[in-house]
């Protein structure tokens, strides 16, 4: 599912890497060029929702070769023939391909992870190479051939198509069947207002992230030696810190659970992205690594968590978190650059600082949501992931080593509230608490 979902991702980062080949090429005005960027963008984050909801309803697994086939197609046709307008709507259809992929994939994500927040990270660590390649793929085909070569960016995609039957095939094998068909808990309920609270700091998180990753390099050239390599190389920095904190959100969730790390992740990035804005010099590249690791920390820990919250409604909560929410970064991005036309870079850059500690204020109040595997494995007597122990291998909270361990008595909730009562034992309610 990694690999798979680095194939898809690969085309979210192609439409802007393709930018320069149409200006070049086809005499592109940079309006026109970044119509196409938002055509792609913004179509593919504000439909992801509603194909989260449609799997809300119905599992659809064949969805995820048949996306990842559409997402590829559109991009690979969009060095054919000169028309902008038919290089508009097949970069739309792969917006829409992409869209498509991801609530599905996250769904079928989480079943094959069995509530491994360390398996979640890696599956979002594979959209983050994905994204990050993509220049280099396009330089490779369309830097050598031309924008006519572009067909030959549909490789990714047959790839991705049959890495995502292999995973679905593996999935239907005996022995790996999971608690539910469409995954969640369908009996389960709904937190509205954490889950708004959550997206309300993702939309935050996206912001910052969009901000730095359009203006690093211009600002590094000026803040630190003058050079373009350099801030190709800050560039670089924020990606790779970017892999290196995903891989590290989901293996500290596992022991601290997600929203204490999630929180903390956000409160460090205000340090860092401080950093960033005001230190000059080489020290810069280290807040940079900082900043990096610290908003893809929590990454694969938004999804798992935006799931949680909304049991019934896994599909939209992936929808809302992968997609709906990200879109808002690109949005305010040309905030940010009329902000530094009409003052400076550093300037612009500024409140970017403020959003990580808003953020955080909106996370402070969330509660640890009940998972939906553990919930599965306590009835079968059967470990959750990589849940049930810790990283030395400890007895997990309410959980049994061995025999001759007792295992920790945790409070019960009020599934309106979250509000501890009583201890596990002495909970009575009407739904068999």
């Amino acid at each position: 599912m990694a690999l798979g979902h680095a194939c898809v991702d690969v085309y979210q980062g192609s439409v802007a890497a393709l930018v320069p080949y149409f200006v070049a090429e086809r005499a592109y005005s940079y309006a026109a060029a970044s119509g196409i960027v938002l055509a792609a963008s913004l179509l593919s984050s504000v439909v992801q929702p509603l194909f989260g909801a449609l799997t809300d309803k119905w599992a659809m697994p064949w969805l995820l070769p048949v996306s990842t086939l559409v997402g590829g197609a559109g991009v690979a046709l969009s060095g054919v023939g000169g028309s902008y307008a038919l290089t508009l709507a097949v970069v739309a259809v792969s917006g829409i391909g992409v869209a498509a992929y991801h609530p599905e994939a996250a769904r079928v994500a989480r079943l094959a992870s069995r509530g491994s927040h360390t398996a979640m990270g890696w599956f979002s660590l594979g959209g983050n190479i994905g994204f990050a390649t993509a220049p280099l793929l396009v330089a490779a085909v369309v830097a050598t051939g031309g924008l006519g070569a572009s067909p030959l960016l549909v490789v990714p995609a047959v790839a991705g198509a049959a890495l995502c039957v292999a995973a679905l095939r593996a999935l239907r094998a005996p022995g790996t069947a999971t608690a539910s068909a469409r995954g969640g808990d369908p009996d389960g309920r709904d937190d509205w207002p954490s889950f708004l609270r959550l997206s309300g700091a993702v939309v935050c998180r996206s912001i910052v992230f969009v901000g730095l990753s359009a203006f690093i390099a211009l600002y590094v050239r000026e803040r630190a030696f003058g050079s373009e390599f350099a801030g190709t190389a800050a560039l670089f920095v924020l990606y790779v810190g970017g892999a290196v904190g995903t891989v590290a959100g989901g293996r500290l969730a596992t022991r601290y659970s997600r929203v204490p790390v999630v929180r903390w992740s956000y409160a460090l990035s205000v340090l860092a992205v401080a950093g960033v804005v005001l230190v000059p010099g080489p020290a810069l590249y280290l807040f940079v690594a900082l900043t990096s690791a610290c908003l893809y920390v929590p990454f694969s820990l938004h999804i798992t968590l935006g799931q949680d919250y909304l049991p019934r409604h896994m599909g939209t909560a992936s929808g809302v978190t992968l997609g709906l929410t990200v879109s808002v970064g690109g949005l305010a991005s040309p905030l940010v650059g009329a902000l530094a036309d009409a003052t400076s870079l550093q300037v612009a850059l500024a409140p970017l600082i403020a959003l990580p500690a808003v953020g955080w204020l909106l996370l402070r109040p969330l509660r640890e949501p009940s998972m939906p595997e553990a919930a599965a494995a306590a009835a079968e007597g059967a470990p959750a992931g990589d849940e049930a122990t810790s990283a030395e291998g400890e007895a997990a909270p309410g959980q049994r080593k061995g025999a001759d361990t007792p295992a920790i008595e945790l409070p019960c909730y009020d599934p309106a509230t979250r509000a501890p009562s009583a201890r596990t034992n002495d909970c009575r309610s009407d739904e068999g608490g």
